[in-house]
């Protein structure tokens, strides 16, 4: 048996009249992110994780943002499109965790639901999937509340 890792990271930026939707979860803001699909940062961030582990390219590979399919696409069915990938290649999926960072809204609230949803997406137990928040504390285009990062890793066996 072998055991692989894959580190992802996304970010996007907060703009008016957009949803914020994190590992498929609507969050309560008044601002939301900007991209091309629902620019589900956390989505993200684990499609590349997964990915990269798999090493399997990256999201821009598979679902590009130049790709009209791709527009307004809910980020949840991308992720299973990649854990399908991972599958395909003959891995199995032990667990996820990312660290979500911006300064509002506190994530806390959803926390609970945004584990569920992403574990029922994976098909891991919820125990395997963990989704901390940090904040930028000020610094960079976090900081400011110009947007969110998100860093993931994944950890896969063949």
């Amino acid at each position: 048996m072998s055991t692989r890792s894959g580190i992802g990271y996304d970010s996007h930026r907060l703009a008016a009249g957009r949803r914020l939707v994190l590992g498929g979860v609507e969050l309560e803001s008044e601002l939301g992110l900007d991209g091309h699909s629902d620019a589900d940062a956390l989505s993200h961030a684990l499609i590349d994780a997964l990915l990269g582990a798999a090493g399997l390219g990256d999201i821009g590979e598979h679902f590009p943002d130049s790709d009209e399919r791709y527009r307004d696409a809910d980020s949840l069915g991308l992720l299973e499109r990649a854990i399908e990938l991972v599958r395909e290649r003959g891995f199995t999926l032990v667990n996820v965790d990312a660290t979500i960072v911006m300064e509002r809204p506190k994530l806390g609230p959803a926390r609970a639901l945004i584990r569920e949803r992403l574990a029922g997406v994976l098909g891991l137990a919820l125990a395997d999937v963990n989704v901390k928040a940090s904040t930028g504390e000020g610094i960079g285009f976090v900081g400011r509340g110009e947007g969110v990062a998100v860093l993931a890793i994944a950890t896969l066996e063949r």
